[in-house]
């Protein structure tokens, strides 16, 4: 049976970057991006194109980043997407290959994050499950330092985000996905949680279990309808995508007042 023909206009780079400027994203800005490529419609060239038209519209001056976790890197005992059996436990923590940011894919990310990871010139951070990709003059200042026992804290690209005055762009994504609202969870008090994962120390290839702050997702979309009502965000259309953009330091600010009222002490 034929499969149908794409429905809707033609997007391309020429399209694309017209698009991106009128969400909000100009020249030399830093820019952290959460995108879904599917959401843009039909790409001609797919997640290089939807890199190339941001790279063309933040300039030489500007820093992409997106967030390229690898959340597989952990302990199978918490696995459900799918579980794996109990006895296969300790041989997946014995040879789970170590993080190495070079080559470790990211996973659940999306393609225009996997694309930004491989290109050329990319910096990488160093945590084993929670890492971020970078490319422009910042991309350096922005991944160094990630420390092993702090995921998304001040530690993390998150925090140096903040300092950098950069934005964020949800690009096809919702506030679910707002990677950012985690710096405010660790500037609260909460409960922890052991990390378990596959590192490469100064002692050859190890499984790490460390104490951390506990993450948690789940009421980010809630609190982003609370942000975008409250504070000025600017939505816009990229391709067929529905945009948000908005300051990253903003938005800590707003989640950090709002989880404390609406999150059990």
């Amino acid at each position: 049976m034929a499969s149908e023909p794409p429905a809707g206009p033609l997007r391309t780079r020429d399209s694309l970057v017209p698009d991106l400027r009128a969400a909000g994203v100009g020249a030399g800005q830093t820019l952290l991006v959460h995108a879904s490529l599917r959401s843009l419609g039909w790409v001609n060239g797919g997640a290089v194109t939807v890199v190339e038209a941001l790279l063309e519209v933040l300039g030489p001056d500007g820093t992409l980043v997106v967030p390229t976790m690898t959340g597989d890197n952990s302990d199978p005992a918490g696995w459900s997407a799918p579980p794996v059996p109990e006895d296969w436990w300790a041989p997946i923590r014995a040879t789970m290959p170590a993080y190495d940011p070079r080559i470790t894919p990211s996973r659940m990310m999306g393609a225009i994050a996997e694309t930004v990871r491989t290109w050329p010139g990319a910096r990488r951070s160093a945590h084993p499950q929670t890492s971020f990709a970078a490319l422009g003059p910042r991309a350096e200042e922005i991944t160094r330092g990630h420390a092993l026992d702090c995921r998304l804290g001040e530690q993390s690209p998150l925090a140096r985000l903040e300092a950098a005055g950069a934005h964020v762009l949800l690009l096809g994504a919702g506030f679910a996905n707002c990677s950012c609202f985690h710096l405010a969870e660790y500037r609260l008090p909460g409960p922890m949680e052991e990390v378990a994962f596959a590192a490469r120390t100064d002692s050859g290839r190890e499984w790490l279990t460390l104490k951390e702050k506990r993450i948690n997702s789940d009421d980010f979309a809630t609190l982003g309808t609370a942000y975008e009502r409250d504070r000025p965000v600017h939505n816009g259309q990229v391709g067929a995508a529905h945009t948000r953009f908005f300051p990253l330091a903003d938005a800590v600010s707003y989640a950090e007042r709002w989880l404390r009222t609406h999150r059990p002490a």
